[in-house]
């Protein structure tokens, strides 16, 4: 399920062309930890993005552009089961192995 959410985020909010890898993934994290604590927090799935948003996150604009999808994929996943994962780390660390793969499908995106 992560690489699916991974592959929606990515598509969703391309980095910045002056971003390393490192950077973009880093960021990318972030918002899938927000969104992964706003459903610890009993956020309901609806408000999310605005909560998020409302928060005044530090990564730039563009990167909000994931938060439905990642909204969809981590309200559907228990409680219990995000209590002790790391969604966020997780996240970055795919987001960094498929770096090439995920840019090669933006590209194919751009070219259509």
């Amino acid at each position: 399920m992560i690489r699916i959410a991974l592959a929606a985020a990515l598509l969703a909010a391309p980095a910045y062309a002056s971003e390393t890898k490192e950077q973009s993934c880093k960021y990318q994290g972030q918002v899938m930890a927000a969104v992964q604590q706003a459903r610890l927090d009993r956020v309901k799935q609806q408000e999310v993005e605005q909560a998020i948003l409302e928060s005044e996150p530090d990564w730039p604009e563009t990167y909000s552009k994931a938060i439905p999808q990642l909204t969809s994929h981590v309200y559907a996943m228990k409680r219990r089961d995000l209590k002790n994962a790391d969604l966020g780390a997780l996240f970055e660390e795919q987001c960094l192995q498929n770096w090439d793969q995920i840019q090669s499908m933006q590209n194919q995106l751009k070219s259509n």
